[in-house]
């Protein structure tokens, strides 16, 4: 009988307390706990040897532990197909990686073994088991250092690697006998935790790592015409592809995260002189932009397998929404990532406008992913303007643009005409444009999530975007 890496989770999470934390929360714990073992345990000592086993990306990201630590990963069947831009994380099967120096094999996941991360790194003085495990209302995360656990968990994982790759799985005996005899610090629990808070507390929030929608408590009503129908679930590919997906936009986050923990913590050295101080912020703002756009990517593709997924939420579900204050709330931040693009912004708002009919914070993470997806391939100098007025029972939110001579973008293409030429369909969220290499929601995946959280999104040629939102009290 196969082993799959579920079983490996289970035998980790045996005696661990229940999980009580949500998606959000425990990958917050995964990336802190990443951090943590790499930069505060493993690479202020002497350059470590030894050996690692993840799934379903490498969890690994310091490039002197690459060049050092010998690894296996197994990883979805679909990832050199999903994007062009991929293939450069991932060795091939036959173990050659693309990234110079880096040595790890890559093995094939299956169904049974889930997409949840998980990580086994042994070292002569430190040996770990990191995983992610639970249901989607009881998420934890697991961290091991007994012996007992980590020796049944290399047992199991000896016994896949036998049925995957006989010739791999030698090499792991082989790797672990040159370690010579382990040797775990006994206090090394208690320095892992502290440390851990410490990068939690120091991780800002981010809007887009918080789920886009909660499982509906009540039956919701249908879909608009040209929405999709609440039944329809992905095939088996598509399945495949949105969990890699999910699991490789977390995988992008983790060293963004970390980079973005480092520079705040630099930020608060008073003897910065302004421009490296300047520097830092531009850094952090880019970070910032990054881990949100590849939140919002996995939000997207979450929402794509559940049950119904492109069902509106009821009102049940949804709140009174001051939609004003909302967009002069965000109005800053937009401005600062525009002007990185030398763009540049225009809020009109007319005055003493009804609440909505959505939910806030979910809303905020939109209209940041709509306003990214509108502005990306703007040419520098262009103005971009943000309008919100009544139209009949209804808010009208829309997204237009000036070029630098005063001129409004033409809107004459036809919308699917002009995707097709700007964009090309990556998988069942995504589309690419080749001539900027940008990556980003597709125009259904965007009208999708917006419908999710009452709006309506309409698009002419990707010149102006409108969003039509629900009065509260029409609604009521």
């Amino acid at each position: 009988m196969v082993v799959n890496l579920q079983q490996l989770r289970q035998l980790l999470a045996e005696g661990v307390p229940p999980g009580r934390g949500d998606e959000d929360s425990v990958r917050r714990q995964w990336w802190a706990a990443l951090a943590t073992l790499q930069e505060d345990l493993l690479l202020p000592g002497p350059s470590p040897r030894g050996l690692w086993l993840a799934a379903p990306l490498p969890a690994l990201y310091e490039p002197r532990l690459l060049l050092r630590l010998q690894g296996w990963v197994w990883a979805p069947p679909g990832m050199d197909k999903l994007l062009p831009a991929t293939s450069a994380l991932l060795p091939s099967s036959r173990g050659t990686s693309a990234a110079a120096g880096t040595s790890f094999q890559r093995l094939p996941l299956r169904d049974a073994d889930g997409t949840d991360p998980l990580l086994v790194l042994i070292t002569p003085r430190l040996q770990v088991a990191l995983a992610l495990e639970g249901s989607p209302e009881a998420r934890r995360l697991i961290v091991r250092f007994d012996a007992a656990v980590l020796s049944g968990a290399l047992q199991l994982l000896d016994r896949r690697l036998e049925h995957d790759d006989p010739a791999a799985a030698a090499r792991l005996r082989a790797a672990l006998q040159e370690l010579g005899s382990l040797d775990n610090d006994p206090d090394l629990a208690l320095r892992f935790w502290p440390l851990l808070a410490e990068r939690l507390a120091g991780m800002a929030p981010s809007v887009t790592l918080q789920p886009i929608a909660s499982r509906p408590r009540a039956r919701p009503a249908g879909p608009p015409t040209g929405a999709t129908t609440g039944g329809d679930r992905p095939n088996g590919d598509s399945s495949a592809e949105l969990a890699l997906l999910e699991a490789l936009t977390h995988e992008v986050r983790t060293p963004l995260a970390t980079i973005r923990t480092l520079i705040r913590s630099l930020l608060r050295r008073s003897e910065l002189t302004p421009l490296i101080r300047q520097r830092l912020e531009q850094i952090d703002g880019e970070c910032s932009e990054q881990i949100d756009r590849f939140g919002l990517i996995f939000l997207a593709a979450e929402l794509q397998r559940q049950p119904g997924s492109g069902q509106a939420l009821t009102a049940q579900d949804l709140a009174r929404t001051d939609l004003s204050q909302l967009l002069d709330q965000m109005q800053e931040l937009w401005q600062r990532q525009l002007n990185r693009r030398g763009l540049k912004l225009q809020l009109l708002i007319a005055p003493d406008l009804p609440p909505v009919l959505s939910d806030p914070s979910r809303l905020e993470t939109m209209l940041g992913g709509l306003m990214d997806r509108f502005s990306r391939g703007l040419p520098s100098g262009t103005l971009v303007q943000l309008s919100l007025q009544p139209a009949g029972s209804r808010l009208k939110l829309q997204l237009g643009s000036q070029d630098p001579r005063g001129q409004s973008s033409s809107s004459d293409q036809e919308p699917a005409a002009a995707e097709s030429v700007t964009a090309k369909r990556v998988g069942p969220v995504l589309s690419w444009n080749p001539s900027t290499g940008s990556l980003q929601l597709s125009r259904q995946a965007t009208r999708q999530l917006f419908h999710r959280l009452g709006g309506r999104l309409t698009e002419r040629g990707g010149s102006h975007l409108t969003v039509f939102f629900p009065l509260a009290e029409a609604s009521s």
